[in-house]
């Protein structure tokens, strides 16, 4: 049990590490780490909804509605209607938009195709399907845990 909780330390540090280079990465860029987080998942030229958004990066629906008005007053991002779902608008990265996401994001693809070449060498492709796994098997761990607890109001940390 030692051994789980160690290696665990040394992966959540590992990732909080690496969500630190996304933040400083966003910041030397001039954007905010969730517009940072947008771009990013709407540059592989598939529309989603912000709910999609939300469910596939853990972002809060506030956050990306925030975020997404900003683009879109920017004229980076149009707001289409889904087929067969009215409620719902998909959001489509505009030329503008896609230029500025590759400005954003083409060093920081640079950097993480670096280190993923690297990573695979060493460990092989396997790695990638590890990773998913855990954070599949931790996410699904967290979710049970926590609707076992009733929800406690927001407070201050001490």
């Amino acid at each position: 049990m030692d051994n789980l909780r160690h290696l665990n330390r040394r992966l959540v540090s590992a990732s909080s590490a690496a969500d630190g280079a996304y933040y400083r990465w966003a910041r030397r860029s001039g954007v905010t780490l969730h517009t940072l987080d947008l771009l990013y998942a709407l540059d592989d030229g598939t529309p989603r909804s912000q709910k999609q958004i939300c469910e596939e990066w853990g972002l809060p629906k506030t956050t990306v509605n925030t975020v997404v008005k900003a683009c879109q007053e920017a004229g980076y991002l149009t707001l289409e209607v889904m087929p067969g779902q009215p409620r719902e608008r998909r959001l489509c990265l505009t030329a503008a938009g896609m230029a500025y996401a590759r400005e954003v994001l083409e060093d920081l693809y640079a950097a993480e195709n670096a280190a993923m070449g690297e990573t695979i060498e060493r460990f092989g492709p396997a790695f990638v399907d590890a990773a998913a796994f855990f954070f599949a098997r931790f996410q699904a761990a967290i979710d049970a845990s926590l609707s076992e607890k009733p929800e406690k109001e927001d407070t201050e940390p001490v």
